[in-house]
C-alpha cells in the first residue's frame, strides 16, 4: 500500500511536471541555454536626381561582454577604450557587473573592430564577442541633412524623409539564436536558428545635391552677413513640383546630431508659418487679371496712404502725393497702397477665395513630415480691415511652401503641382497627382510680364542673373508681436521668382527671418547667386 501511495504520487508529480508545466519549463530551460540577438535589415539607399547616394547602411559590429568570462576587467576596458574611444572608466561598470550579457559599443566601424578583435586576442582575453549590425553613412557629409532626417540607433528613422518613408526604407530585422553553456557563454558550434532579415528597398528623391550644397552656404552665410534669426531657401522645378533644394537654418549635420540645436532636425519651409508680406501683390494681381476686375493697362490714381481700419497704411518709398499706376507700376514699386485699391477692385469674396484656390493655408501635400496647414481667415469672418491687410500680405500667416507652391502655378500657366520629394520607390516610378488649374494661362502671362520689370527696375534689381530673363517678387512682411500690433524693424524678407520667364523651368524662393531692412538689400542678392547656380548646374542656356 505504501509503495503504491509512493508511486501514485511520483506518477502525478510527472504528470503534472510534462503535461501541465512542462511547455513553461521547457521555454525557461531554453531561455537559461540561449542567447538571442537582432539582426538588422540594410535600410535602403536614398539617391538624388541623378543618382548620387545621399545616404547608405553599410556593415558595422556591435560589442557585446560576458563579464563572467572576463579575468582582467582593467586591461579589457584599457583595449577598448583605446580602440572604440572613451577611457577605461567608461567601460569598467559594464565589464565588472553580475550578468552574462552586456553592451559595450554600438555600430562600430568594421576596420575598427576588427582591430579591437585582433588586440583583444594578442592580449589573451575572453568574454568579448561581437554581432553584425548596420550603420547609415552620409557620402555628402553634412549637405542635405535636415531633408534626409536622423535615424535612430535601432534603425527607425525619427525625422526627415527617414521617417516619412520609414516603412519602405527599414525593411524587416531578423534574429539569431544562440545557444550559449555555463554563464551564458556561446557555445562554438553550437545550435542555432537563424531568421533572416529583409532588406529594406532603396528610393530616389528629386534634391539635386549640387544645388542643395550651394543653397545651404548661401543662407547660412547671408543669415550671418544680415543678422538674421533665421533663413531659408526651396528651389523647385515649377512644371512637375519636383523639390530640387530646401534647407532653412540652423542647419542640421547628420554626422554629428549630439550638440544640434532642436530647430535644426526640421524644414521651417514647411514647419512654420510667417506673415509672407508683399510677395502675395502677385496673386493679387493675377486674380484680378482673371476675374477681369482691371486690365493691365487700368490705372489706379494711388494716393499716399490710405485707410485700413484704424490702420493708415503707406509706401516705404514715403511719397507725400497721389500718383497714377497700372497694376504693373503697383508690383514694380511693390506699393502698398496700391495694392490695397487692386483688392478693393477685386473684391472681398473673390480675394479670399482666390486665396483659398492658391492653397493659402491649407496644407500643400509634401511628403515631408510635420507640414503645417498656417491660418488664414474664413471668409465670414472676414473685415474690410482684413480684406485691405490681406492685399499685400499681412493678416495672415502661412509656412514659405505654400507660396512656393502658389507661384509655381503662376509660373505653369495657372496650374498647381505638388511640391515633392520622393521620385522612385525601387524601380517603380511614383506618380503623384495632376494639378488643378486655379487661374487662366494669359493671366499667368500677364503677371510675369509684370514680374520682369520688379527685376530690371523694381525692387527686385539685386536678383538678376546676367544672361537670363527673371521673373520675381520681392516680400518684406512685419511679424506680429506677442503684446500685440507688430514688432518694429523685425521683418520676414522673402524674393521668389522664376526662370527662364517665357518658359519657366526653376522657381527659387529665399528667406529672412528676423532682419531689420527690406528684402532689396538680403533675399534679393541671396536669390540671385542660387538662381545662378540651379541655371547652370541644370545647364539652361542664356535667354537674353
Amino acid at each position: 500500500m505504501v509503495l503504491a501511495v509512493i508511486l501514485f504520487i511520483m506518477v502525478a508529480r510527472l504528470s503534472w511536471l510534462q503535461i501541465f508545466d512542462g511547455p513553461t519549463l521547457a521555454q525557461a530551460a531554453k531561455e537559461n541555454r540561449t542567447n538571442t540577438f537582432v539582426i538588422q535589415a540594410k535600410r535602403g539607399t536614398i539617391y538624388d536626381k541623378n543618382g548620387n547616394v545621399l545616404a547608405a547602411s553599410v556593415e558595422c559590429k556591435t560589442f557585446y561582454a560576458n563579464p563572467r568570462e572576463i579575468k582582467d576587467a582593467q586591461k579589457t576596458a584599457e583595449i577598448l577604450a583605446a580602440n572604440l574611444g572613451g577611457n577605461a572608466s567608461d567601460y569598467l561598470s559594464s565589464l565588472t557587473r553580475d550578468t552574462t550579457f552586456v553592451y559595450l559599443k554600438k555600430k562600430v566601424d568594421a576596420d575598427v573592430a576588427k582591430k579591437t578583435v585582433a588586440d583583444l586576442k594578442d592580449a589573451d582575453i575572453n568574454g568579448i564577442y561581437t554581432l553584425s549590425d548596420m550603420k547609415r553613412i552620409y557620402p555628402y557629409g553634412a549637405v542635405a541633412g535636415q531633408v534626409l532626417g536622423v535615424v535612430g540607433v535601432d534603425g527607425e528613422g525619427l525625422t526627415g524623409l527617414e521617417l516619412q518613408y520609414n516603412d519602405v526604407l527599414s525593411g524587416k530585422n531578423g534574429e539569431k539564436v544562440m545557444e550559449t553553456g555555463l554563464y551564458g557563454t556561446p557555445i562554438a558550434g553550437g545550435a542555432y536558428e537563424e531568421i533572416p532579415a529583409k532588406n529594406g528597398m532603396d528610393i530616389m528623391i528629386s534634391l539635386d545635391i549640387n544645388i542643395q550644397r550651394v543653397a545651404e552656404e548661401q543662407i547660412s552665410e547671408g543669415t550671418k552677413k544680415y543678422g538674421a534669426k533665421s533663413g531659408q531657401v526651396t528651389v523647385m522645378e515649377p512644371k512637375t513640383g519636383e523639390i530640387l533644394a530646401m534647407c532653412s537654418t540652423p542647419l542640421l549635420d547628420l554626422t554629428n546630431t549630439a550638440n544640434a540645436n532642436s530647430d535644426a532636425f526640421t524644414l521651417a519651409n514647411v514647419t512654420k508659418s510667417y506673415e509672407p508680406g508683399s510677395v502675395m501683390k502677385v496673386l493679387v494681381a493675377g486674380l484680378g487679371l482673371y476675374n477681369q476686375s482691371f486690365t493691365p493697362e487700368t490705372v489706379f490714381s494711388v494716393p499716399a496712404s490710405i485707410k485700413v481700419g484704424t490702420d493708415t497704411v503707406k509706401d516705404d518709398d514715403k511719397r507725400s502725393v497721389q500718383q497714377d499706376m497700372t497694376p504693373g507700376e503697383i508690383l514694380r514699386r511693390s506699393s502698398n497702397v496700391g495694392a490695397v485699391m487692386m483688392g478693393k477692385a477685386l473684391g472681398t469674396t473673390p480675394l479670399v477665395e482666390g486665396f483659398n484656390k492658391f492653397g493659402m493655408g491649407t496644407k500643400t501635400g509634401i511628403d515631408y513630415p510635420g507640414e503645417t496647414a498656417g491660418i488664414m481667415t474664413d471668409l465670414s469672418s472676414i473685415t474690410s480691415t482684413t480684406t485691405g491687410a490681406m492685399s499685400f500680405g499681412q493678416a495672415m500667416s502661412v509656412p514659405t511652401v505654400q507660396t512656393v507652391r502658389a507661384f509655381g502655378g503662376i509660373a505653369n500657366n495657372g496650374v498647381l503641382e505638388t511640391p515633392h520629394f520622393l521620385l522612385y520607390e525601387g524601380d517603380k516610378k511614383v506618380d503623384w497627382p495632376q494639378g488643378e488649374q486655379v487661374i487662366s494661362s494669359e493671366a499667368c502671362s500677364q503677371v510675369i510680364d509684370m514680374m520682369r520689370n520688379v527685376v530690371t527696375s523694381g525692387t527686385a534689381v539685386p536678383a538678376q542673373v546676367p544672361g537670363y530673363d527673371i521673373a520675381a517678387k520681392t516680400g518684406t512682411g512685419e511679424q506680429a508681436s506677442s503684446s500685440g500690433g507688430y514688432k518694429k524693424y523685425n521683418f520676414f524678407t522673402s524674393l521668389v521668382g522664376f526662370a527662364p520667364a517665357s518658359d519657366p523651368q526653376i522657381l527659387v524662393y529665399v528667406g529672412y527671418n528676423g532682419v531689420g531692412n527690406v528684402a532689396y538689400y538680403n533675399a534679393a542678392p541671396t536669390f540671385s547667386v542660387v538662381m545662378g547656380e540651379a541655371l547652370l548646374d541644370l545647364g539652361i542656356g542664356t535667354t537674353q
